[in-house]
């Protein structure tokens, strides 16, 4: 078997077997694979796609490519999330808290950013104190006590994956429907939940700007994760406009905080209980309407804002951040743009603001980069607000002048104002299972 003759097979469209995708992925962690013919080969998989055998056979190959992670001791069932990244998401923060309120095991690991997308470890690590790098051991530890942890990704999980991923982000295959449905179920399927929610983003600020796109995405990871044998389900999410109004590792984690306190944004509060009571619905706690109310209790109760807490007390932190006035310490250098005119936002374009938040320091141009915790960006007006001359619309922040005045006309440039409304957009927009 030769790599040069699955490109060609590839390249004419014709599918290839299971030992054949095993020879291009295990040659390829293996070194026998050059990047060079790796790149033709993603890329041929990029314009010829991929049918359903294929894409299964492929994250098979990836997921056997590393470790797994036993979830055995684990008491009960356990259940995930999984995000595929947007601007000014913060779900994970407050959905898992309530799910593990509601009595489900969520043994969470997370991944850090790179762009404009941010990642949740991140944000977790934008607590003081907070341990992201823990022993399986005391990983499942904490689930058992607390009902819930999250933690960086242990052990040798999918280096297929990881390799591939490089190569993907710097050879333009990053959008890729195979390549990105075989990279996130070779990673969860690895991290071994019996249950696992999708929340799909579509929008501006995503890998799916149209949703038909996102729902052929959720398609794909739903029939990928039972043939698997989990219980899997999607939730087609917007994200034409960042979810919230923080946008920045320690920003967000506040306004999380602020949903759990029983305030913060519409949008937020919506995906968020949408996501729980999906997870519970999974778990078997109940109908769908009966998961909903247990979801919206806990957030009304502050019963998962005490399980985030005790969560964050469990990896080391000293929990009076919570309590805090403000939250978390944000960059010093405070920028704000107002509006140029009196009339409604009809847009806030996700990308655009994620891009800007990346030039203020919260997010990596590239792997390696360090973050700047308290930099990012906080709106003060969402679409369909009306807003007067010269109100503040955005809130900078950032270490350095230099770094703000680079991002100011990226957000410029996403914000629009006109003399109508737009038309209302819902957060949730699909529900997939």
């Amino acid at each position: 078997m030769r790599i040069v003759d699955l490109i060609e097979k590839k390249k004419r469209s014709e599918p290839l077997s299971k030992s054949e995708i095993e020879f291009v992925v295990n040659g390829f962690v293996d070194g026998m694979v050059a990047d060079y013919q790796m790149s033709a080969f993603l890329m041929a998989v990029c314009f010829n796609g991929m049918d359903d055998e294929e894409i299964w056979n492929l994250t098979q190959a990836m997921l056997n490519s590393g470790d797994r992670v036993d979830l055995s001791k684990v008491e009960g069932i356990t259940v995930d999330k999984h995000s595929t990244g947007g601007v000014g998401d913060k779900v994970t923060f407050v959905a898992v808290p309530i799910a593990a309120a509601c009595g489900v095991k969520v043994a969470k690991m997370s991944g850090r950013g790179l762009g404009f997308t941010g990642g949740t470890i991140d944000k977790l690590e934008a607590i003081p104190g907070y341990r992201t790098d823990l022993p399986l051991d005391e990983f499942v530890k904490i689930v058992n006590t607390v009902g819930l942890s999250n933690v960086a990704q242990m052990g040798n999980l999918c280096p297929a994956d990881k390799k591939i991923y490089a190569l993907r982000d710097v050879t333009g295959t990053v959008d890729s429907l195979p390549l990105i449905v075989s990279s996130i179920m070779s990673k969860k399927l690895a991290t071994g939940a019996d249950c696992i929610v999708f929340d799909v983003k579509t929008g501006s600020g995503s890998f799916c700007p149209k949703i038909e796109d996102a729902v052929k995405l959720a398609e794909k990871l739903i029939y990928i994760g039972k043939r698997a044998g989990k219980k899997v389900s999607a939730i087609i999410t917007d994200m034409e406009q960042p979810l919230g109004y923080a946008i920045g590792n320690a920003l967000e984690v506040n306004e999380a905080m602020d949903v759990l306190k029983g305030s913060g944004s519409k949008d937020v509060v919506e995906v968020c209980v949408a996501v729980a009571s999906e997870m519970l619905f999974l778990a078997k706690k109940g109908t769908l309407d009966e998961c909903k109310k247990l979801a919206g209790n806990a957030l009304k109760t502050r019963a998962a804002l005490e399980k985030f807490r005790a969560m964050t007390k469990a990896h080391g932190v000293d929990v009076s951040f919570l309590c805090k006035e403000g939250g978390l310490t944000l960059s010093s250098v405070k920028t704000q743009i107002r509006a140029p005119k009196s009339g409604y936002i009809c847009r806030e374009c996700a990308d655009w603001l994620g891009k800007a938040a990346s030039l203020l320091g919260a997010g990596r141009m590239k792997k390696g980069d360090n973050i700047d915790f308290g930099a990012g960006i906080k709106l003060h007006k969402k679409c369909g607000d009306f807003v007067k001359e010269g109100e503040v619309l955005v809130t900078l922040y950032s270490s350095e002048g230099a770094a703000a005045e680079e991002a100011v006309g990226a957000v410029k440039a996403a914000l629009r104002i006109g003399k109508e409304p737009p038309k209302e957009r819902s957060a949730i927009l699909k529900i997939v299972r």
